[in-house]
């Protein structure tokens, strides 16, 4: 089972919400009453939801013990739920429904794209970014060091598959959406300090690899792992990575 840190993932929090609030920024208006987050982590971006649609209901929902823990340290207000989402269902018929960088996890991700469209109310959004970046060279170099590893047959299953193409995507649920607006963007993320790169994956790509391994090959297995980044992703003069970053885009509205 992955286990989630908090601080890992806050360490690049500018950085891993900025694509986030580019999310809620293309939602369309509208008097949204009932609202999920799906996959809300740190409850974050659950707050600026709750801030920009102050009459709606807003619930954030989260697998990980760790993430809810922290979501209801630092937002005691909103309402937050454990629950898988692959197989998860509302109490209440959404208006909004809001996942930011958690649907890549699921492995039956289209079958949940179509699901959870069907889920909202007539006139309902669904609002869904997450990473398109796994044929980039951060994950080539990660699915090599895997595959030269001590440990395959453990660590190849956990790699996370490519996301589809827009069109892919698009052409699935068009049937069921009124209109839909897909595009995407890549970052150039600037990163800061020492093994920035891996420290940036240790956040969140990594967690299921570091979880089905014992302390001790977690720290040979990362040994690898940064030089072969740091090769990839060289520091600039300044000291800083430059790191680019593909993000995946999608308001659907039922």
């Amino acid at each position: 089972m992955t286990t989630w840190d908090p601080r890992a993932y806050l360490q690049f929090s500018e950085v891993r919400f900025r694509a986030g609030l580019d999310l809620l920024a293309h939602i369309p208006p509208g008097s949204y009453r009932t609202i999920y987050d799906l996959g809300c982590g740190t409850g974050h971006l659950t707050q600026i939801v709750a801030e920009r649609f102050p009459g709606a209901r807003v619930t954030g929902i989260d697998s990980s013990p760790e993430m809810l823990a922290e979501a209801r340290r630092g937002f005691p207000g909103i309402t937050f739920a454990k629950a898988d989402i692959s197989s998860w269902q509302p109490e209440d018929v959404p208006d909004l429904i809001i996942s930011n960088a958690v649907l890549h996890w699921v492995p039956s991700r289209e079958t949940l794209l179509q699901s959870l469209l069907r889920m909202l109310a007539p006139e309902g959004v669904l609002a869904v970014q997450v990473p398109r970046h796994f044929e980039m060279v951060s994950h080539s170099v990660l699915t090599e060091v895997v595959q030269q590893s001590a440990w395959p047959a453990v660590l190849e299953p956990l790699l996370v598959a490519p996301w589809a193409s827009p069109e892919t995507i698009w052409k699935l649920l068009a049937p069921d959406a009124s209109k839909l607006d897909i595009w995407e963007t890549v970052y150039l993320q600037v990163l800061e300090g020492q093994d920035a790169v891996l420290n940036f994956m240790r956040g969140s790509t990594l967690r299921p690899l570091l979880s089905a391994l014992s302390a001790e090959d977690g720290t040979k297995f990362l040994a690898t792992l940064a030089a072969r980044l740091t090769t990839a992703y060289p520091p600039q003069a300044t000291g800083q990575t430059l790191f680019p970053f593909r993000r995946f885009f999608l308001i659907a509205r039922r």
